[in-house]
């Protein structure tokens, strides 16, 4: 992959003996095996059986959960927030669970669309919950930096599984709380 790197390198037109690139290649095979490590996470092991007994019935938020991903159309970041919110079923996540499943997922090559269905899947499974909502607010560098040249563009997902598709309270209960700052 070294070798590839510095092949692109010289295809861009560098000189990939100067003293600024001088282990760049290694260094981007490095930042890339970071920013797709979520392809190498087991979420049985990240989970690690940090679900809990709970009685309790109402809603869990967490908001404001910061990830980075690659678009897998340009291979360019995009970066946001994720509000998570769940009805348990007897069992409740260990909290940083929620972060760590938002992270394993934005670790991979990704479009929006589909992470934020894959994080509501994922913890519709695990908790075994009545429901859950997944919002995601985040910029694409894709818009940003090439094509159209939008800024300030934010692009927003949700997911409901469950009560929170059903049910319009349950629904309109979680977007006011997400809302909510």
């Amino acid at each position: 992959m070294k070798e590839t790197i510095a092949e692109l390198l010289t295809f861009l037109g560098e000189d990939i003996h100067r003293e600024g690139l001088k282990g760049t290649p290694n260094r981007a095979l490095k930042a890339l095996q970071y920013l797709t490590h979520g392809y190498q996470q087991n979420i049985e092991q990240l989970i690690n059986g940090a679900m809990f007994t709970s009685d309790n019935d109402g809603m869990i938020i967490i908001k404001d959960i910061e990830f980075y991903s690659l678009c897998e159309h340009h291979m360019l970041p995009f970066y946001g927030k994720c509000h998570i919110g769940y009805l348990p079923h007897g069992k409740v996540f260990g909290l940083s669970k929620l972060a760590r499943i938002v992270d394993t997922f934005a670790r991979r090559l990704q479009i929006q669309e589909n992470l934020t269905r894959q994080i509501s899947t994922c913890v519709l499974e695990y908790a075994h919950a009545h429901g859950v909502g997944v919002i995601i607010e985040a910029k694409h560098l894709c818009m940003m930096m090439r094509g159209v040249g939008k800024q300030n563009a934010v692009m927003t997902t949700s997911s409901m599984l469950g009560t929170f598709l059903t049910d319009a309270v349950t629904r309109s209960e979680f977007l006011k709380l997400v809302e909510k700052s």
